[in-house]
């Protein structure tokens, strides 16, 4: 059986070798890179530019770009026909294809990510490394903890002002070097789409800068989303802990610095939700105007077709509702949980609308195909290529947060 033929429905005069052969996971690549991008983005607008409103969630956006990243290589390796042959992509990087580059730029972006977490969390390595030599008696688990954490601190042992300033300008610097490198994380992954010169509907040069805008617009959004639901559980925990220690703040306090950060944080999602769509339309009205040769079969595929999922969930759902949203005065917890699903939505409705719509029609320009999700898997290549196999991505980077959490406490308020 060809790879392909269990999902696809052909209509009209297909040629009889054309299936949709990048399905759900294709989708879930570009937009499992793009959060990663976003995030990163996101903590950086802090770092580098000084923005000290968002303090209270880049140090989040960090740690949950860093859980992000090793979810970026999933989608692909589970689309794969041949995964263990997926490293290669990681051992011997050149410049000769897009694919090729992205172990140069991955492997680039994962040491960023990495050398500014260590430079952010150097502090309390140190410091938990110390508490724990002083334990009277240490059991296996803290000793396994001490050798974690000294192994962390690469021997810097220094917390002294002078040696913390030092560390906040390497942040400061590994910050800006990485925003162009996670930009350009995903911006090839536009790339690689735009340069199909056989598909009609990806190529076109805006198709990069269309994914980098729409990438940080969904990583901020999911960084929005998921700050909120864990400081919705920090609440509930510290209230319990609160008869126990009364010194913890009050659930009235992490309220407001929740609602605080929440407000100025969707004030930048706005601005990039902006250019996003400014991009995406540009895109659509330059080519209705050319009207290229493959325009007649485009134009049937956006305007017929795929009409729902483009202009009513991913303009409308995903782009005008979440807009009026976040502009309407006093924003809330709700309201912002609302809104930021709904761009999730969008982003991710985007990158169904390029990858599968730009393979539902035929080269014929006389038929097209439609891809069948396949839900309930009854094979291993119906699970890769499923809703399970996509759900599998989407929760893998949510374990990891927690699990790096552990180790790199992100609400940790004395650093």
């Amino acid at each position: 059986m060809v790879h392909g033929e269990l999902w696809t429905v052909k209509e009209y005069f297909v040629y009889p070798n054309e299936y949709i052969y990048w399905t759900i996971q294709i989708v879930m690549y570009p937009f499992m890179t793009g959060l990663v991008a976003g995030a990163f983005v996101l903590s950086s607008l802090y770092h580098v530019f000084g923005v000290k409103q968002l303090k209270g969630i880049a140090r989040f956006s960090l740690v949950f770009s860093f859980a992000l990243l090793p979810v970026a290589m999933m989608p692909l390796l589970m689309h794969l026909l041949q995964p263990q042959r997926g490293i290669e992509v990681m051992m011997t990087p050149h410049f000769t294809s897009a694919i090729a580059a992205f172990g140069i730029v991955f492997t680039t972006y994962g040491m960023i990510v990495a050398s500014e977490l260590w430079f952010v969390y150097r502090q309390h390595f140190v410091e938990t490394a110390l508490e724990l030599r002083q334990a009277s008696e240490p059991t296996l688990a803290l000793r396994l903890r001490l050798l974690l954490f000294t192994a962390l601190t690469l021997g810097a042992w220094d917390v002294s002002e002078h040696a913390l300033e030092k560390d906040e300008r390497a942040v400061r610097v590994l910050a800006g070097a990485g925003i162009p490198v996670a930009c350009f994380l995903h911006g090839y992954a536009g790339f690689i789409f735009g340069s199909v010169k056989a598909n009609a509907l990806w190529m076109t040069p805006l198709m990069p800068v269309i994914f980098i805008c729409s990438a940080v617009v969904s990583g901020i959004a999911l960084c929005i989303i998921t700050y909120i639901v864990t400081m919705e559980l920090r609440k509930l925990l510290v209230a319990w802990r609160r008869k126990q220690e009364p010194g913890l703040p009050s659930t009235e306090e992490l309220k407001s610095a929740e609602i605080q950060v929440v407000t100025i944080t969707a004030r930048y999602l706005i601005m990039f939700l902006v250019f996003a769509i400014t991009l995406e339309l540009l895109d659509l009205v330059f080519r209705g105007y050319t009207a290229v040769k493959s325009w007649d079969i485009l134009r049937s595929v956006i305007y017929g077709k795929d009409f729902v999922s483009i202009f009513v969930i991913q303009y409308g759902l995903g782009n005008l509702v979440p807009f009026i949203l976040f502009l309407l005065p006093r924003l809330t917890i709700r309201r912002a949980v609302a809104g930021t699903l709904l761009v999730l939505l969008g982003v991710f409705m985007m990158r169904w609308n390029v990858v599968i719509g730009g393979q539902a029609f035929s080269s014929s320009f006389s038929g097209f195909m439609h891809y069948h999700l396949p839900i309930w898997p009854h094979s291993l290549e119906t699970f890769k290529e499923g809703f399970f196999g996509a759900l599998t991505v989407a929760v893998t980077p949510f374990v990891l947060f927690w699990f790096i959490n552990k180790v790199l406490p992100v609400f940790k308020e004395s650093h």
